[in-house]
């Protein structure tokens, strides 16, 4: 496979799981195609273990099925199972953006700002893998300045879903306007009224399901 990322240290099984995550939602690995352990041990360069927990942790998040005598194999996810996410995820980063509302320092503000710009950026490139990476450690860093560990691990098992989002929004929909959409976010949380912080995220994550495509 072209531009495959070998890991030449000692790996634990979350960062072989976010390479394959990685290839999932990049396409290079196709919604039905079999992973086999093996070949990715080898081509990364680890043992067989870290890759077989990893692949047990993707299959828990619904991103892999595994099948007796077949192994792994990349599972399709549905436009409704991503409309579903939504407002799961919109409870739990409303929380997130209410307690990090209160915490959150100015340096935290200003990463938030440069996350913000590295999508618009990335949107204006035609770009929409980078304009998800950024869009997921916007996310991300809210959720963390939260400081609530439980809160945390569930959001977690949605966050694969919110890397998928970008290639299942509507074809004719404006990457740039949908970066654009997270400056309210950053505004809100500048306040650090936890209440407005939490309405404003909410409502985001609600508008954000709208956009998924159904299926074809």
């Amino acid at each position: 496979m072209s531009g495959s990322a070998v890991i030449v240290r000692p790996v634990l099984r979350d960062q072989v799981k976010d390479v394959l995550l990685e290839r999932i939602v990049r396409g290079d690995y196709a919604p039905g195609e079999r992973l086999v352990e093996t070949a990715i041990a080898r081509e990364l360069g680890v043992s067989q273990s870290p890759v077989r927990e990893a692949l047990r942790d993707l299959d828990q998040l619904g991103l892999v099925v595994h099948e007796p005598n077949r192994g792994c194999s990349v599972r399709r996810v549905s436009s409704r199972e991503l409309r579903e996410a939504f407002p799961v995820r919109a409870a739990l980063e409303a929380l997130a953006a209410s307690l990090a509302a209160e915490q959150l320092t100015d340096a935290d503000i200003a990463r938030l700002e440069a996350l913000l710009d590295e999508m618009v950026a990335a949107a204006r490139a035609s770009d929409p893998l980078a304009q998800a990476h950024a869009n997921a450690r916007f996310h991300a860093t809210i959720v963390a300045a939260a400081g609530n560990a439980t809160l945390e691990r569930q959001w977690s098992l949605l966050e694969p879903f919110a890397r998928t989002y970008l290639t299942s929004v509507q074809a004719d929909a404006d990457l740039e306007e949908l970066a654009e959409r997270h400056r309210p976010i950053v505004a809100a949380l500048r306040t650090r009224d936890g209440a407005l912080a939490a309405r404003v995220m909410h409502d985001h994550l609600i508008q954000a399901a709208a956009l998924v495509q159904e299926e074809p």
